[in-house]
This record gives C-alpha cells, sequence and structure tokens, in this order.
C-alpha cells in the first residue's frame, strides 16, 4: 500500500473495503488504519457480515477523518440502521472470544481445503479470507449449476473475467466435506483438465 499512496495525489481520496480483514493472520497484510493514522487520505470500510456473523442485520461502519465523516453524514440516509442492528453491532465487537474462534475455525478448513483440492489435481487461487477461487474443468457457469442440482450453491466468476472458475465458501467441515463429494462428481462428469482461461497475477 505504501506505493500505491505514493503513486496517489493527495488530494484523492482512497477507499479501502476490509469486509474480511479479521480472518487473515498474515503478518504482511497492510493495516490501513495505520495510514489512516499517518494522514494518509483514505476511508476504511468494515462490516459485521463476515466473521461477526451479522449479515442479515446490514450493518457495518467506515472509519476517516471528521472532514470526510461530515460529508458522508450529510448524505446519509435517515434511519439507515436500526437499533437492534447497533446493540447488536456493539456486543458483537465485545465479543472477542467468537471472533477468535472464528478465525481458528476458518483458517483450519481453508487449510482443508485447500489440502483436499490438491489433492485432487484442482487448482484454485490461494486465500487469506473465507472463500477460493477455484478453478473448473468447464465453464464456470455450467459447474455452478451442476452443483446446484445437488443442492450446493457457489458463485460463477465470468462476471469478473473468469469464465472458467468459481467462488466457494469456506463452510464447516461437514459442509465442505459435502462440497467435495458433490464437486468430484461434477467433476468426473466433466471431461478435459481443470485449468484457468484468464490470468491471475
Amino acid at each position: 500500500m505504501d506505493a500505491y499512496f505514493r503513486s496517489v495525489p493527495g488530494h484523492v481520496l482512497t477507499v479501502v473495503d476490509e469486509a474480511y480483514c479479521d480472518y487473515v493472520t498474515a503478518d504482511d497484510y497492510p493495516d490501513c488504519l495505520e495510514d489512516l493514522r499517518g494522514g494518509r487520505n483514505v476511508v476504511v470500510l468494515r462490516t459485521f457480515s463476515k466473521i461477526y456473523g451479522l449479515a442479515g442485520m446490514r450493518i457495518g461502519y467506515a472509519v476517516t477523518v471528521h472532514e470526510v465523516a461530515s460529508a458522508l453524514e450529510s448524505v446519509r440516509s435517515p434511519f439507515n440502521t436500526s437499533v437492534l442492528a447497533q446493540v447488536a453491532a456493539r456486543a458483537a465487537m465485545e465479543d472477542v472470544d467468537h471472533v477468535r474462534r472464528s478465525r481458528a475455525g476458518n483458517s483450519r478448513e481453508v487449510a482443508y481445503l485447500e489440502q483436499e483440492l490438491a489433492r485432487r489435481g484442482a487448482r484454485f487461487v490461494p486465500t487469506v479470507a473465507n472463500f477460493l477461487l477455484v478453478f473448473t474443468p468447464g465453464l464456470g457457469e455450467e459447474t455452478y449449476q451442476s452443483l446446484l442440482r445437488e443442492g450446493v450453491i457457489v458463485r460463477p466468476m465470468g462476471a469478473y473475467g473468469f469464465d472458467r472458475a468459481v467462488r466457494v465458501s469456506v463452510g464447516t467441515r461437514s459442509e465442505n466435506e459435502r462440497f467435495l463429494a458433490v464437486w468430484d462428481r461434477v467433476v468426473a462428469r466433466t471431461q478435459g483438465p481443470v485449468c484457468p482461461t484468464s490470468r491471475v497475477s
């Protein structure tokens, strides 16, 4: 991020979405709150929808300087969060044990999924979040439909430039085992090697 900020004019406001930051355990993950404290012109967005498990509450927050926060407040829709959502968010921030358990469980299941996919010869992009980009033997949309017919939901990634890939959320061990079992059946019915058609750098 240092190289990025050095290349951006100071008057340009950078918005960083850190929805998945709580899952990250890597030491070299950039801390954009430190960039903000260091005077960088940045807004950091965070959510309670991911590791806190409050997706249905539709609540998150932005961290920035007073001037930017005031501008955002002036265009904020009235009553854009409920009292219940705010109470739940405050309680979630205090429940550090839940976050610790969720992070540990996700790290364990990411390692399991990556190991099992690699053992099957599937190609994927290693992750620091709670999902994997997995390359498919055919079009991602076709793999998505095949998995869906057996009750497993993934996201086809054609809209993001990866026609032969799906996004797979990391679940519990039983959920991940079910995904792998259905994945095996779908791949067995599909001819050709599992390889990407889009370049990943």
